[in-house]
């Protein structure tokens, strides 16, 4: 008897049941081509989330104190000439990502889940500025906090055939992706791709998080090489010390497209890469 396969009309039915997709990621990632408005646009949403607010000014006030600064640091607009734009943009796409998860995600893998997307965020924000990638740095931290989004879903609704999923793929070295098709039909690649579609992703970002395992697709868009080689780099780093961090085949091919070199002037990149992670899982580690 042939297994009931998830379909796309299924998860995109279930999908508002999933705490609302957070409105300020989408418009960031439309204005990140257009500085002035960038600006406005978190100048508006920061002045309306205490949280955000918080951190920035935290943010802000820890670097005038490294400068010696005597005043309190107390406004946004302060802040932000401090610690620059892209620091106060990172920091509400990534809280606003992280109570996403943190409302989706079922019991049991909650946290890891977290640290394992934050690690990936990081890793593909960073490789794409190493290879001096055509991609904006907000966009690939986005895809990387984005690229497992099909396994939320799974854990919200599949949570047991989910677990027992990761179970066999650990104990007989498969993929995640291989068992989740032979036990629904579709992979959590895929499913991620149907969600971000429903939200209203960039397509390059939908194409990023579809194929992530799957680097050898001709897909022109270079996240997907750069999400597949970044949760390679990840799982080889063990960053978030999770269970299920294997060293996995890299795709020659999506080092190639990239145009990686793994020599000695790549060790910096590990550095910054496991720094820049372990401070960005405290800081945005979600209740």
């Amino acid at each position: 008897m042939s297994k009931p396969c998830i379909t796309r009309d299924e998860v995109l039915s279930r999908a508002d049941e999933l705490p609302a997709f957070p409105r300020i990621v989408v418009e960031i990632l439309a204005t990140l081509d257009d500085p002035d408005a960038s600006l406005a646009l978190l100048t508006e949403h920061i002045k309306q989330d205490p949280v955000i607010t918080a951190r920035v000014l935290a943010m802000a006030n820890n670097a005038a104190a490294r400068t010696r600064r005597l005043s309190m640091v107390r406004d946004v607009f302060t802040a932000t000439s401090l610690i620059g734009v892209g620091r106060v943009r990172e920091t509400a796409i990534t809280t606003r990502v992280g109570h996403f998860v943190a409302g989706g995600v079922g019991s049991g893998r909650g946290m890891g889940f977290w640290r394992h997307s934050v690690a990936v965020g990081v890793c593909s924000e960073e490789l794409a500025q190493h290879v001096a990638l055509r991609t904006p740095g907000d966009l690939a931290l986005v895809a990387g906090l984005l690229h497992d989004v099909g396994q939320l879903w799974l854990s919200r609704f599949r949570p047991d055939t989910s677990h027992e999923s990761w179970n066999e793929a650990l104990a007989h070295n498969d993929g995640i992706d291989v068992v989740e098709r032979e036990r629904f039909g579709v992979d959590h690649a895929e499913i991620g791709a149907w969600l971000a579609e429903h939200w209203k992703l960039p397509t390059s970002l939908i194409s990023g998080i579809r194929h992530h395992h799957d680097a050898g697709t001709e897909s022109d868009e270079l996240l997907v090489p750069l999400l597949h080689v970044a949760e390679v780099l990840s799982n080889a780093l063990d960053l978030g010390r999770r269970a299920e961090n294997r060293v996995t085949r890299i795709s020659s091919t999506a080092c190639s497209r990239l145009g990686i070199v793994w020599d000695e002037n790549i060790r910096p990149l590990f550095g910054r890469i496991e720094a820049r992670s372990a401070h960005a899982t405290s800081i945005f580690r979600h209740e």
